[in-house]
C-alpha cells in the first residue's frame, strides 16, 4: 500500500494547558474524501488548525506527516512550501467584499506565482468556470448567492492547485439544494483532479454523500472513538455515541 498522503500520529489538540483531542491517531489516503464529524465543541475545526500549518502540536504532543515527512519538524522554508500546496475553503468563503471574484481568485496567484498578468486572467476564468461561476468574473461577493460566494471561495482554494484541499463546514448555512450543489463539486473536483479533499461537518446528508472515510470526535472523552466509512459505522460501529450521531433521519441516508 502507498504512503498515506497525511498521518497523524498521538497527536493532543489543545488551546495551552486545556486539551480539546488527545492520542488522535489517523491516516488520508490519496485523492480520499476524508470527513472530519462529530458534535458541537468536540474540536473538529481546532484539527484544521493543525492540519492547515495554522497551530503547531506542542513538543511531544503528536505529530503530522504529509507524504512522510514529518509537517511539525520541517525548516520554515519547506513547511511554507508544503503550505502552498494546501487550498483551505473557510466557512462563509472568507471573500475580501471590496474586491470582484476575479481579484479575489488571483490574489494567490499574484503572491505565489511568476505569472504575467495576461496569464493570471486566463487561469481565474479557469478556476471560476470549474466551479460554475464563468461569466461572474467581474461580480462582488455582495452581488451573489451564499451558495455562489462558497463556490468562488472554493475557486481561490484551486487557484494554485493544491494537492490538498480544506473545507471547513462548506455546506452550513446553505438550503439543501445548494448544499448539494456544492458536495456533488467536491466529489467532481476529485473524481477529475485526483485532490485529496478533507471536510469538517456535522450535516449528515453531506457525510453521506461524499465521504470515503470518516474520523469522529467526542466532545466528552475528548477522543477519536471511529475512523471509517460512514455507513458502515452507522450500521456497525462499537461505540453508542457514533451510531446515534450517525442515525439522525437515517431514512434518508441509506445506501444504494
Amino acid at each position: 500500500m502507498s504512503e498515506p498522503k497525511i498521518k497523524v500520529t498521538n497527536l493532543t489538540a489543545a488551546y495551552g494547558d486545556f486539551v480539546i483531542m488527545r492520542e488522535l491517531n489517523f491516516e488520508i489516503q490519496r485523492a480520499e474524501v476524508f470527513v472530519i464529524m462529530g458534535g458541537s465543541g468536540c474540536g473538529k475545526s481546532t484539527l484544521l488548525k493543525y492540519l492547515t500549518g495554522l497551530k503547531t502540536p506542542a513538543p511531544g504532543k503528536g505529530s503530522i506527516y504529509y507524504d512522510g515527512k514529518n509537517f511539525n519538524t520541517a525548516s520554515a522554508n519547506n513547511r511554507r512550501k508544503l503550505m502552498q500546496r494546501f487550498g483551505v475553503l473557510f466557512q462563509g468563503g472568507a471573500l475580501w467584499s471590496s474586491m470582484t471574484l476575479a481579484e479575489n481568485v488571483s490574489l494567490p496567484l499574484e503572491e505565489f506565482t511568476d505569472l504575467r498578468p495576461r496569464e493570471i486572467r486566463e487561469v481565474v476564468s479557469f478556476k471560476l468556470s470549474l466551479v460554475g461561476l464563468k461569466g461572474f468574473e467581474d461580480f462582488y461577493p455582495s452581488d451573489i448567492s451564499g451558495g455562489m460566494r462558497k463556490r468562488a471561495g472554493l475557486a481561490r482554494a484551486m487557484a494554485l492547485d493544491p494537492d490538498v484541499l480544506f473545507f471547513d463546514e462548506p455546506t452550513a448555512g446553505l438550503d439543501p439544494l445548494s448544499a448539494k450543489r456544492l458536495d456533488d463539486l467536491i466529489l467532481e473536483l476529485r473524481n477529475s483532479l485526483g485532490t485529496t479533499i478533507v471536510v469538517v461537518t456535522h450535516e449528515l446528508a453531506s457525510i453521506f454523500a461524499i465521504a470515503d472515510n470518516a474520523l469522529f470526535l467526542d466532545a466528552t472523552s475528548r477522543r477519536q472513538l471511529a475512523v471509517g466509512n460512514p455507513l458502515e459505522l452507522r450500521e456497525h460501529s462499537e461505540f453508542e455515541n457514533v451510531r446515534t450521531f450517525l442515525n439522525r433521519g437515517a431514512s434518508s441516508f441509506k445506501a444504494d
